[in-house]
């Protein structure tokens, strides 16, 4: 395992200023760093939080569109500076949409898959999003599916092609129905959702995506975990909420397995909200145990 560099990503311009950018500093006030010896600085990368506006940009219909580019570009010289150091970077969130820098810094560097663990599928259009909010719509964005101004950062649109992105945890199916989402149904992004999972079995889902990764030709994998993809009842500290979910111990299981295959260049932790955790930190620590433990092998 290559060191491990944790870049602290705080913004919420995909989301809403309600507590999601304290969680770097609530994981590594629960000594998340100490649990995987990482040796090196934080990296903070400068947030525009400050410019967070509530109204809808009338061309785009997303909220923030033009802040949130001007981060992803920021976030991702210093995601290549990390990586020219062939470091492992450990990116804390911040909301979803932080993922547009990562990966559209990634494909400067090759062709790389995404496995993307979410309770949602993020895959709205922003027309159709009931929010604005950019982390409705962050899959479909990377995907290529969105405006312009966040979808072809630098030219490099698509940043991942729909055939590397493997979905892990969705259960949000009813919703998208609701309000007329995409559809990652209709794509050829390979899916194991809540159901399945829990249908097929652990060792039987890990079996299916390892031979997933295999099969595909990229340069290597980004795993972005979005902590609501763990069950309501071990993580209520999240703005959208959805009933059941995978456990942590399944997650840490299939993090495990993903990891150990030794294609995993970096990863993203984002969504979960301190403000909505408990006075001794349940859910955050929950959150240092599963990311430290799945480090560990």
């Amino acid at each position: 395992m290559l060191p491990i560099q944790v870049i602290s990503a705080a913004s919420i311009l995909g989301l809403k200023p309600t507590g999601v950018e304290k969680l770097p500093e609530s994981l590594l006030s629960h000594r998340l760093s100490q649990r995987l010896n990482i040796r090196h600085p934080i990296i903070k990368v400068p947030v525009l939080n400050s410019k967070y506006d509530f109204n809808r940009d009338s061309v785009t219909s997303c909220l923030n569109a033009p802040a949130i580019r001007q981060f992803s570009i920021t976030l991702g010289k210093h995601l290549t500076t990390v990586l020219d150091k062939n470091y492992f970077p450990l990116v804390l969130g911040g909301d979803c949409s932080i993922l547009i820098g990562i990966l559209s810094a990634l494909k400067v560097r090759g062709a790389y898959g995404l496995i993307f663990y979410d309770a949602h599928a993020d895959f709205y259009q922003p027309e159709k999003s009931i929010t604005g909010e950019v982390a409705d719509m962050d899959l479909a964005i990377v995907t290529g599916r969105g405006p312009d101004i966040l979808t072809n950062i630098d030219d490099l649109h698509p940043y991942v092609a729909d055939k590397h992105v493997i979905h892990i945890g969705q259960r949000d199916w009813e919703e998208t129905r609701k309000y007329g989402s995409q559809d990652i149904r209709e794509t050829v992004i390979q899916r194991f959702d809540h159901e399945s999972i829990n249908k097929s079995g652990i060792p039987r889902s890990i079996q299916k995506i390892t031979q997933a990764m295999n099969a595909m030709n990229v340069d290597g994998f980004w795993i972005h975990f979005d902590t609501d993809v763990l069950s309501d009842e071990e993580n209520p500290a999240v703005d959208y909420k959805l009933p059941g979910g995978l456990s942590s111990e399944q997650c840490e299981l299939l993090l495990k397995a993903a990891l150990s295959t030794n294609k995993i260049i970096g990863m993203t932790l984002t969504i979960f909200n301190p403000k909505l955790d408990d006075e001794q930190g349940t859910v955050a620590k929950v959150l240092t145990n599963l990311i430290s433990r799945s480090f560990k092998g």
